[in-house]
């Protein structure tokens, strides 16, 4: 039964009594000469004895849908609100027109109030458990990547040294007449070379080199000094002393990294070129080999981990170029804006 039909009816009966109350006392206090007159008498054509009791009910019933329609408004005002708090959205205290609905509006709106602090506490710890967890993930993630690159470093890494220095001994041992045998020989010993050269860079890749509280000048140095001394590459390098943001250091520093890893594993170079400057607002670090080089149409470049390392230039604003001509090498690029403090601030 709807709100305005139960207010009818509730309308109703309370007129009725009324007019019974009404009409007993009238009764008793003043006595009719003549029962007849109430049905002798007539009002708009129909007699005083039924006129006002249909009158009472009709006025029960108009006050009684009156009642209803207000109340049936108010509530659906009360669904609206509470339809808000289910989307999320903020409660308008001033749409209730009585000051009971308004009282009420407000203390839905106190309870939305702190439903939104609740939530916005369990968003933050959400957020907190997330990072929390990643970084325990990365920590295992790390932790098992130096497991494996100290293993590979103290098993295949001698195993292949002590087959290339067996192989060179041979080689160097053996007549010159057997010259297939001696090719093929020297084919074996360049395959373990360049083994080597991949299990150097894979070595890198597992157990990279951190910054750890050294300047990014500092690290790529020292990166830079360590594989020259250990791969046969000519590596020439200008760094310049540069502040930065530990982030953006850190992921430039990564950039190198993977740059100079795939140099080792995949452009057979003899000669690379480091750079790292400053030029105006601009950050550029510069990574050059006269390796073999690839088309750039072809989907070779994946193989240069571009997805990765142009991942990371994104995350601190810059832009990572490549460019590469089979035979004639390859050049990466990156340019990092250098925002100023005061840059922040001015919005």
């Amino acid at each position: 039964m709807s709100t305005v039909l139960k207010n009818m009816i509730s309308g109703v009966v309370v007129a009725f009594l009324v007019l019974v109350l009404v009409s007993a006392s009238l009764y008793w206090y003043f006595p009719l000469e003549n029962e007849n007159d109430l049905w002798t008498t007539y009002v708009f054509d129909v007699p005083f004895g039924l006129f006002v009791p249909f009158a009472a009910i009709m006025v029960g019933a108009f006050l009684g849908m009156f009642t209803g329609i207000s109340s049936r408004r108010q509530l659906k005002i009360v669904e609206r609100t509470l339809k808000l708090i289910e989307d999320g959205r903020q409660v308008n205290v001033k749409e209730a027109g009585g000051l009971e609905l308004r009282a009420v509006m407000k203390r839905v709106a106190a309870i939305q109030q702190q439903l939104g602090e609740t939530i916005r506490q369990s968003q933050k710890m959400a957020t907190e458990k997330a990072v929390d967890q990643e970084k325990r993930i990365q920590d295992i993630i790390s932790q098992e990547r130096h497991r494996l690159a100290r293993e590979l470093h103290d098993s295949v890494s001698q195993q292949l040294f002590a087959a290339s220095m067996i192989l060179s001994a041979v080689n160097e041992t053996r007549p010159e007449s057997d010259d297939r045998e001696t090719k093929q020989l020297k084919m074996v010993e360049e395959t373990i070379h360049q083994t080597q050269l991949e299990m150097r860079a894979l070595l890198l890749h597992l157990r990279p080199a951190a910054l750890n509280g050294k300047s990014l000048q500092k690290g790529m140095e020292e990166l830079l000094g360590e594989l020259l001394q250990k791969v046969p590459i000519e590596l020439k390098w200008k760094i310049e002393t540069i502040q930065l943001d530990k982030g953006v250091e850190d992921h430039l520093f990564r950039i190198l990294q993977e740059s100079v890893s795939n140099i080792l594993r995949h452009a057979e170079a003899k000669k690379a070129q480091i750079l790292l400057i400053q030029r105006d607002d601009l950050i550029i670090l510069r990574v050059e080999d006269d390796g073999v080089g690839f088309m750039m149409d072809e989907q070779k470049t994946g193989s240069y981990g571009l997805q990765n390392m142009q991942e990371r230039a994104a995350e601190i604003g810059g832009t990572l170029k490549l460019v590469s001509v089979p035979g004639q090498g390859t050049r990466l690029e990156v340019k990092v804006p250098i925002i100023a403090a005061g840059d922040e601030n001015d919005d």
